[in-house]
């Protein structure tokens, strides 16, 4: 993979390629769907081989959306990776996709700030070594698991245990016999949970602040992202009054285990950026008392967790399933295209007002699935891309990304 800077004093914006930040599934759709309309796009990844997030995932972590509405442009996902595709699985898609489409990617380079170049015709990428690559548009696709989050609970120094988040969870086996709670129950939270029962731990107990939505996987053959998939445009109440009745239907009530059915809706909760969680074990691990419910987190003292009630747990290890932040201030934060949250302000073909030719896809976390949402928006972003012109195409001078030395 070749290294790059591009070549200063460019007074036509249309030698320069389209930059897109993250060889993540997001990057690498974007840059296949500009190639397709004809534009020279270059993905810039900070590792050294694309899908660097997925290979940290833990390893019994399988796709929670189907094989066949979770492949990206131009490549559907091979029948034999299965229904549901295995972490390693997207790893080996992901690089067969830059393979097959000879994507241009630069590996070993992070982006820092973008800027709007001096002469206002495209953007400059301020990037490790000290590189300056100015760009045509830019796409930023580094994605929501970007920056591990754990809560700065008081006393945490003083845990006496192993503190880890969820990003440094592999397999079970070196929680064989202990007792672990893990604290947050998305689906990272109880897959977690549910992998450490199965795995040995001596106890498991999962720390809940609300009470999640949760959902079948597949009932009957048919994906919960089906359903997600046909809702996706619907009035947010409808689909809160509809899901109501088939959660009763398909999901026990877990009340008395200290998990009462939600109060909010479904969707309503899904705007609010909380995915339901879909079942693969942990609703038999509750009932079963394997998996131990107990409130949310407040602080540790006394080398012991702090709940919600005022209760004490002693363990031996706490894994903060807690999420991740975008970690977008530093990189376009000064541009005024970020909400209060972090999250950009407008995201796919759109771009904000006061910055045009500036993308971002994958920042949202939808119910119809992550992966098709971010072929769809690879797709349409390429065609407003291709339509506002003024961009290199695959045959324009050739852009070298060189380190600075």
């Amino acid at each position: 993979m070749a290294d790059s800077t591009a070549s200063a004093g460019s007074a036509n914006a249309a030698a320069h390629p389209v930059y897109v930040i993250g060889g993540g599934p997001g990057g690498l759709a974007v840059a296949y769907a500009l190639r397709a309309q004809g534009v020279r796009a270059v993905v810039l990844e900070k590792s050294d081989r694309v899908g660097a997030s997925w290979r940290r995932h833990y390893d019994r972590l399988r796709l929670h959306t189907t094989r066949r509405l979770s492949g990206l442009p131009g490549l559907p996902i091979p029948r034999r990776f299965g229904r549901w595709v295995s972490r390693d699985g997207v790893v080996r898609y992901l690089e067969k996709y830059a393979e097959v489409h000879r994507l241009e990617i630069v590996t070993g380079v992070e982006v820092s700030r973008v800027e709007r170049s001096a002469d206002g015709t495209g953007w400059l990428l301020r990037a490790t070594g000290g590189r300056e690559l100015t760009g045509s548009a830019v796409v930023v696709a580094t994605g929501c698991n970007h920056t591990p989050h754990v809560p700065d609970w008081p006393g945490r120094d003083s845990f006496r245990g192993e503190l880890v988040h969820a990003s440094q969870y592999r397999d079970p086996e070196p929680y064989a016999g202990r007792d672990v709670l893990v604290v947050g129950i998305g689906n990272t939270g109880a897959e977690i949970a549910v992998d450490l029962v199965e795995g040995g731990a001596g106890r498991v107990r999962l720390a809940v602040r609300t009470a999640p939505h949760i959902v079948r996987r597949s009932t009957a053959g048919w994906a919960a992202q089906y359903t997600g998939v046909l809702v996706r445009r619907l009035p947010v109440a409808l689909v809160d009054r509809l899901a109501k009745p088939m959660a009763k239907l398909s999901v026990p009530d877990l009340s008395a285990h200290g998990l009462p059915r939600p109060d909010t809706g479904l969707y309503s909760r899904v705007n609010e950026g909380s995915i339901p969680v879909q079942d693969v074990g942990l609703i038999d691990a509750v009932r079963k008392g394997k998996v131990e419910i107990v409130g949310p987190v407040e602080g540790f003292e006394d080398g012991k967790v702090v709940l919600g009630d005022g209760g004490r747990v002693e363990t031996d290890t706490v894994i903060a399933a807690t999420g991740y932040r975008r970690a977008l201030e530093g990189l376009v934060g000064h541009l005024d295209v970020l909400d209060g949250r972090g999250k950009p302000v407008v995201r796919g073909p759109r771009c904000p007002e006061n910055a045009p030719g500036l993308y971002f896809t994958g920042f949202t976390n939808p119910i119809s699935g992550m992966l098709r949402e971010l072929a769809l928006d690879a797709e349409k972003i390429a065609k407003a891309v291709a339509r506002k012109g003024g961009v290199a195409t695959r045959d324009a001078v050739t852009v070298q990304i060189r380190a600075a030395r």
